[in-house]
């Protein structure tokens, strides 16, 4: 594959960016799940819509404000299901659901077996115009990035707690593409491409380049947990995410790897925790 991008490169950029686009586009088809499954109470399930897809989720919890939990890229709500009972036991209301191309949601904008950021985002926030407003949220990975564009497009959310959170999703372009072989020539006009499925300039997505010349004064307070040895999403992410937003807890863990995290029982005390402390008032 190196290969064939590295000729495409030089005589067939446009192509080449078409084939990136859809490999970045693709969602992996056997979503990480605990071998031990994380029991639960019975939800009740609900569905929303969200551009062309049905995103399909469930609700627990009859009363008491309401905290989301978003699945990262090629994940399904289930990866977060060891939070549920925690929140549910401080008193909250806890919503989940599958990205479009995800899970049970079907499919997205990009086509069968395919997924975009805007979607994640956008996800989100039909669900919580569906139930109320998010005392909280906690997220993984590249949902995480997915909350933070959707706070940074004025989302309310009370709290949010990142576990090991992407920071950059349009910096990993340049990554992808040192991975796949292929350079500036296909590069661009991958990102073009991309700016023309979603409708929006690329800019948008740049959670760096937007925390650094907006106004973050009405951030929500932030955790981020994320483990030392990292594979998937390497630790620089959250240190680079702390480092932006003003206030911030960086939690380094170790031995917990990108998944393990999210079911390991001190993270989860700690994250269940952190999302259900209660929201002061202003003083008159």
């Amino acid at each position: 594959m190196r290969t064939t991008f590295q000729v495409l490169e030089v005589v067939a950029p446009g192509p080449g960016a078409r084939w990136a686009e859809r490999i970045w586009l693709t969602v992996p088809k056997r979503p990480w799940l605990p071998k031990t499954p994380v029991a639960v109470s019975a939800g009740e399930p609900f569905t929303v819509a969200v551009r062309s897809s049905t995103v399909r989720g469930t609700v627990w919890g009859v009363e008491g404000p309401f905290v989301y939990l978003v699945h990262g890229w090629g994940g399904v709500a289930r990866q977060l299901d060891a939070f549920v009972e925690p929140l549910l036991a401080a008193g909250y209301r806890v919503v989940s659901f599958d990205a479009p191309g995800h899970g049970t949601s079907t499919e997205s904008l990009a086509g069968p077996g395919r997924s975009t950021l805007p979607e994640f985002s956008e996800s989100l926030s039909a669900v919580v115009d569906r139930f109320g407003e998010a005392h909280a949220v906690i997220a993984h990975s590249f949902g995480a990035a997915a909350v933070v564009l959707a706070i940074l497009d004025g989302l309310p959310v009370g709290r949010l707690a990142a576990v090991a959170p992407m920071s950059d999703p349009i910096g990993f372009s340049y990554e992808f593409a040192k991975m796949l072989g292929f350079k500036e020539r296909i590069l661009t006009r991958f990102l073009r491409i991309l700016e023309n499925r979603v409708g929006t300039s690329m800019d948008r997505f740049d959670i760096p380049l937007r925390m650094r010349s907006e106004d973050l004064s009405g951030l929500p307070p932030l955790l981020i947990v994320h483990d030392l040895g990292d594979r998937e999403v390497e630790v620089a992410n959250g240190d680079r995410l702390a480092a932006l937003w003003p206030g911030a807890e960086f939690d380094p863990w170790t031995s917990l790897g990108h998944f393990r995290i999210l079911t390991d029982p001190d993270v989860v005390r700690k994250v269940a925790a952190f999302s259900s402390v209660p929201r002061t008032l202003p003083v008159p």
